[in-house]
């Protein structure tokens, strides 16, 4: 008798659609449980090579918390090309302006770096409030441990 490993194949993947209230959440901690649901390591037929995860709204990211000196420690930078043109931008700032950004950044960094790892990060919706445009797809609420 042969035991033969099953493959799944890109059309017989199932997405699920996620919401997580991220109010009072730790920044890493969160971004640490998102990155396996995008990438789909929470299901049996997860595959290294294959998008398999689900779509995973956050909502109310502007209310993260983070420990430490972190609101002004932790720097975002850019870089515009040009000589003198790198741009410093504190956590503080960045929650105040564009705080989608913030978890966005975050979850990038646990994803690959590959363009299966910017597929992941496509479904991934984040939004400042407590409403979202996705009502349609029944999203399930998702409960974050702290630790």
């Amino acid at each position: 008798m042969r035991i033969k490993t099953y493959v799944t194949k890109p059309d017989e993947v199932q997405r699920n659609w996620w919401v997580i209230d991220a109010r009072g959440l730790t920044l890493g901690r969160l971004a640490s449980a998102i990155a396996p649901i995008l990438k789909g390591k929470h299901k049996p037929t997860y595959a290294p090579n294959l998008d398999a995860g689900d779509y995973v709204i956050v909502i109310n990211c502007e209310r993260i918390r983070v420990t430490g000196q972190k609101m002004d420690a932790k720097m975002y930078y850019r870089y515009s090309g040009y000589p003198g043109g790198l741009t410093a931008t504190s956590l503080r700032e960045m929650l105040a302006k564009h705080p989608e950004r913030v978890i966005e950044h975050a979850v990038a960094g646990m994803l690959p770096k590959t363009g299966l790892g910017k597929k992941m990060l496509k479904k991934l919706k984040v939004y400042a409030g407590e409403t979202h445009p996705h009502a349609a797809q029944n999203p399930q609420p998702l409960e974050v441990r702290e630790r």
